[in-house]
């Protein structure tokens, strides 16, 4: 196995030209945007092999965490989704037309609605968590349990501030 990466070659070039510069941040946060380059494609793999898109995805997980009888309010989606009313409205329409979730009306506020997982949508959910979970679990195959434990720790630690 190499012990030096693309990001191990594009610093030592940098250190070559700007020995005067740290270039620490660079080899940590280079590696991790390239990373996230195949984690998004390892996710929109499992989600299309479930035929989902990745914000299907989204609205979908949120309802499956939710847990029996899997519902929530546009609201909570909202909140759980970050995107617009006017997103979720769309996102809500397009999923009811797949028939991967149903609108039903709040029976304790006959005013408002409930966003209801259907078992088609339940069932390509799961399909595609099982799938996502599989590919991650790949993409840190080269890391001890141990090690993948630390690394989460301090990356909670750094996101902490952006969350």
């Amino acid at each position: 196995m190499p012990t030096s990466d693309e990001v191990d070659r594009i610093v030592d070039a940098w250190l070559r030209e700007r020995p005067d510069l740290d270039f620490t941040p660079l080899q940590v946060l280079s590696r991790v945007g390239r990373l996230a380059k195949h984690l998004d494609r390892a996710r929109r793999t499992a989600f299309a092999r479930s035929e989902l898109e990745s914000w299907e995805f989204d609205v979908l997980s949120a309802l499956r965490r939710a847990g029996e009888p899997f519902q929530l309010s546009p609201k909570q989606l909202l909140q759980q989704t970050l995107v617009s009313s006017g997103t979720m409205t769309n996102r809500i329409d397009r999923l009811v037309v797949r028939e991967l979730v149903q609108r039903r009306t709040d029976p304790n506020d006959g005013r408002g609605i409930l966003v209801v997982m259907t078992p088609a949508g339940q069932t390509r959910v799961d399909a595609a968590i099982t799938r996502l979970v599989d590919a991650e679990a790949e993409l840190l195959g080269a890391l001890s349990a141990p090690e993948q434990e630390r690394l989460a720790g301090l990356l909670r630690k750094l996101s902490l501030d952006f969350d």
